[in-house]
């Protein structure tokens, strides 16, 4: 692929929870290998305060994080994207913007933490877990040999990623 960092963006609809804590993840995870982005379909405008607290305490990057549209990232000026994973099964289903160059594409759709109701601890359970599924995938996705794999074989095992259950960290094939 290239010499330059690999550019990867995470979408979602409302690009304020999962997608966000998917770009702190690769920033922390992707030890300058990657630069991670986030967009959404249709931005709240606002990063989730618990998704904020939760990258906080754990000491993860939180610079920069903002609810953006991903038309920003469909621009002449806009990095041009390696990768592209949609973190959400709803922006899976809608229609994207074309993107610049041929970025490799995955669906690594989990539930939103966002959504679920309950009680404080409750809701921080779920961003937890969603942090956890989105950090065995992306730890996953930065030790692919990517020197070593052509275009189809990284699309085979980004795609392989996406449909890890939650608690297996092992490697596709």
């Amino acid at each position: 692929m290239t010499q330059r960092p690999f550019n990867v963006l995470f979408l979602c609809t409302g690009n304020s929870a999962r997608s966000i804590i998917a770009e702190s993840l690769l920033t922390y995870w992707g030890q300058g290998k990657f630069r991670a982005f986030s967009g959404g379909s249709h931005p709240k405008g606002v990063v989730q305060p618990m998704a904020l607290s939760l990258l906080t305490s754990l000491g993860l990057p939180t610079a920069g994080l903002r609810s953006k549209s991903w038309d920003e990232f469909a621009t002449p000026t806009a990095p041009e994207m390696d990768f592209i994973f949609t973190v959400c099964d709803q922006a899976a289903g809608e229609v994207c913007p074309v993107w610049p160059g041929r970025p490799i594409t995955a669906q690594w759709g989990q539930p939103d933490p966002a959504a679920v109701p309950g009680t404080e601890i409750e809701r921080a359970q779920a961003y937890r877990d969603a942090l956890r599924m989105l950090e065995n995938r992306i730890r996953i996705f930065a030790v692919l040999p990517f020197a070593s794999l052509d275009r189809m074989a990284l699309e085979r095992r980004t795609a392989a990623i996406g449909r890890l259950l939650p608690g297996a960290p092992q490697l596709p094939s």
